[in-house]
């Protein structure tokens, strides 16, 4: 019997090529690619305050497109090529047409898709670091930051845990989806960089809103779908345990979030949106080394883990702790991925069923691969404590490198650029640093120009984006009364006068700096 003619093996689809592996590989790395983009751009841009909007998002934009090329350029080949020495990859190029569409090292899809799917991983690594130093690190600092922590840490780690021929991964060591290579490494490196580079200025420490929550909703909510991506291409193939794993991501992530809002309403009387979005966060961390290899009911359970141990650290150890006062995490990654990322990897020791490792593994050796629970029920003890062992020792590896790369890292940085903005750029942030602002209203009659980067607007003054009449919509139980030009509220509204003067008063030099656009925190 004769394969219908499109399932036929040719040139460009040769016959160690599954085809349905390859369409689903691609689909993965691009659901993980929005994650980023759009995903943590609108997040990362909602999230702080408008001032620092244009900035946050542009982090994420140039850590995406720089590590894609550093990623073909040497960064895939140093993670999952050759060894070089005892846990360093040999550098190369992954941009020849013969070795992209060759077998990837893994799977039955081409190379190509493979440097791809990896790149995608490596670029929310930097970018969830970009999330510890919000509101502070020079932009020329973190263009410097970017190639050389992918280079001399992220493949590092890569190479350890998931090259086949990486230490940690011959030892054994359960990381169904890089949960140690990315979330791991992005809290303890973050945290790391947070320490060298500094706080941000007092008053945006004290105050710290974010700037729209309905947008900071939807990127978390691109990140969480994305997940499906993240976890489900982790076997490098449709099967089975990819379906496990997308059920488990999400029931995790969903009991960790549920988890967070009963603390939050239980010790703090209201619940936080905000808090419902960093317990997302912890559990789609937490499940990730699991993902495929746990049973749904404890991924449940790791989602209660997730959703009440990190929300501790941060709610109540972070104001008794000093050293954690001290370091200026302003969206608290190093609790969401470093603390969440840890416990993944314990709980993955405690909770990893030997049946779903052989079918995740495929590898002669599988019944190495054993939780500590399973261990215990099934008389092999020491197999089961080996494997904690070996999770604890990832944990520990992970953690070492990257405080001993960041730190030498942003101090090489600091030898050329400071690592932290200026305080006036502090004060004046996007519109000092780009030249840009995330909100801006003008009349037609005039026109905005950015000499620096954008050519196809014009003005006759540029150190403005305009000159024009302010507008100040109050609203007040339901009464809208507008001020033009410090003109007060009609006569039938005179009750409003008075309060609406004082405001204008009290945000008089807001309004004159910026007349364009004026938050007024009424």
């Amino acid at each position: 019997m004769e394969l219908p003619s499109n399932l036929l093996p040719d040139e460009a689809s040769p016959a160690w090529m599954n085809k349905g592996d390859n369409a689903w590989q691609l689909t993965a790395a691009t659901l993980v690619g929005l994650q980023s983009i759009p995903g943590l751009v609108i997040l990362y841009g909602s999230i702080v305050k408008k001032k620092w909007a244009i900035n946050s998002a542009f982090m994420v934009f140039y850590a995406f497109a720089m590590v894609l090329v550093c990623w073909v350029g040497w960064g895939f080949r140093m993670s999952f090529g050759e060894k070089l020495v005892f846990f360093i990859g040999k550098p190369a190029v992954a941009l020849d047409e013969k070795f992209l569409l060759g077998q990837a090292f893994l799977g039955y899809f081409p190379t190509a898709t493979m440097v791809f799917f990896q790149g995608v991983f490596a670029c929310i690594t930097l970018i969830l670091i970009a999330g510890n130093l919000l509101g502070r690190m020079n932009f020329r600092a973190w263009i410097m930051f970017v190639p050389l922590w992918l280079t001399f840490s992220y493949t590092i780690t890569a190479f350890s845990i998931w090259c086949p021929d990486g230490w940690l991964a011959k030892l054994g060591v359960i990381d169904f989806s890089e949960g140690y290579v990315i979330h791991l490494s992005a809290g303890v490196a973050g945290f790391t960089a947070a320490y060298w580079v500094g706080p941000r200025i007092d008053k945006d420490r004290e105050m710290f809103p974010p700037n729209n929550i309905i947008l900071m909703l939807a990127g978390a909510g691109l990140v969480w779908m994305g997940w499906s991506g993240f976890n489900g291409g982790g076997p490098f193939a449709v099967s089975t345990i990819s379906s496990l794993a997308v059920l488990n991501t999400h029931v995790c992530t969903a009991t960790s979030l549920l988890t967070w809002l009963l603390l939050d309403t239980c010790f703090t009387g209201k619940p936080s949106v905000i808090g419902i979005v960093q317990g997302m966060f912890t559990g789609l961390v937490c499940i990730t080394p699991a993902a495929g290899v746990v049973q749904c009911w404890a991924a449940i359970l790791m989602g209660i883990v997730s959703g009440s141990v990190p929300w501790y650290t941060m709610m109540v150890l972070q104001k008794k702790v000093k050293f954690l006062r001290l370091v200026d995490d302003p969206i608290a990654i190093f609790h969401t991925h470093a603390i969440a990322g840890g416990l993944g990897g314990i709980l993955t020791g405690f909770f990893a069923v030997p049946k779903l490792c052989r079918l995740f593994y495929m590898v002669p050796d599988w019944d190495k691969y054993i939780g500590l629970g399973y261990g215990l029920q099934n008389g092999q003890t020491s197999a089961g404590f080996r494997q904690m062992g070996i999770q604890l020792g990832g944990i520990l590896f992970v953690i070492f490198i990257n405080i001993s790369t960041t730190s030498m890292i942003c101090w090489l940085v600091g030898l050329f650029v400071p690592l932290r903005f200026s305080d006036n750029e502090l004060q004046v942030c996007d519109d000092a640093i780009h030249g840009e602002e995330a909100s801006a209203l003008w009349n037609d009659e005039e026109t905005f120009q950015n000499t620096n980067t954008n050519s196809v607007f014009q003005a006759e003054d540029s150190s403005s984006y305009m000159k024009s009449r302010s507008l100040v919509i109050l609203v007040y139980d339901d009464v809208f009364a507008d001020i033009d030009s410090g003109k007060g509220a009609s006569e039938e509204e005179d009750g409003f006068r008075k309060p609406v003067t004082e405001i204008l008063e009290k945000f008089a030099g807001q309004i004159e700096a910026n007349p364009v656009y004026c938050d007024l925190d009424v």
